[in-house]
């Protein structure tokens, strides 16, 4: 089941990656900043949704495959980590925060490989703190990559400052969790 609509979405976030980095290396003559801004963040957005969607429709469809559960999480840290990257160069996001957020996502897809390698994957399953630390992420990246006021109410650099140190908070519990979970079979691999 390589090539299934549901995987199809999934690899849309992957290429959508160069787009939203691409837009703000367009020309101001083609976009103001405040139109590169939105149109990053509608980009983001949309394709941040068919994270949702690509699950519903593989249970739906009963298109579920190895390799779509595979790429499913792959596609999400490449675009939050791309992303993430491109407020820091726009001096959105501090630095510190991308190193938190960025080391925990290979600190742990290295970690689950191995649990998953040594049959003990189910310790370092998916949790809720996990789908907290994403849920942050994905809404402050939009905040950010929008930089400006909302609907004339929300100041969405302030916001999306304090989401993302959130997030960052999330993200060292998160990974503290996985890896104390993950412990007892370290503890029984080093004897």
């Amino acid at each position: 089941m390589f090539m299934t609509i549901p995987t199809i979405m999934t690899w849309t976030r992957i290429f959508a990656i160069p787009l939203i980095v691409g837009v703000f290396y367009l020309p101001d003559s083609m976009a103001s900043g405040a139109e590169k801004n939105l149109i990053a963040t509608l980009m983001f957005v949309v394709f941040a949704a068919t994270d949702w969607l690509d699950g519903y429709l593989a249970r739906k469809l009963n298109q579920t495959s190895s390799f779509g559960a595979f790429l499913d999480p792959v596609a999400d840290k490449f675009l939050v980590c791309a992303c993430v990257l491109v407020l820091v160069h726009l001096q959105r996001a501090d630095a510190f925060v991308a190193l938190i957020i960025i080391g925990r996502e290979i600190a742990i897809s290295a970690l689950r490989e191995w649990m998953a390698q040594i049959g003990a994957s189910k310790s370092v399953a998916v949790h809720m703190i996990g789908k907290l630390k994403t849920v942050s992420q994905m809404v402050a990246i939009p905040f950010l990559l929008y930089d400006g006021m909302l609907f004339g109410l929300i100041d969405t650099h302030l916001w999306g400052f304090w989401l993302i140190w959130g997030a960052a908070v999330l993200t060292v519990w998160s990974m503290v969790y996985y890896l104390q979970k993950a412990l007892p079979e370290i503890r029984a691999r080093a004897r």
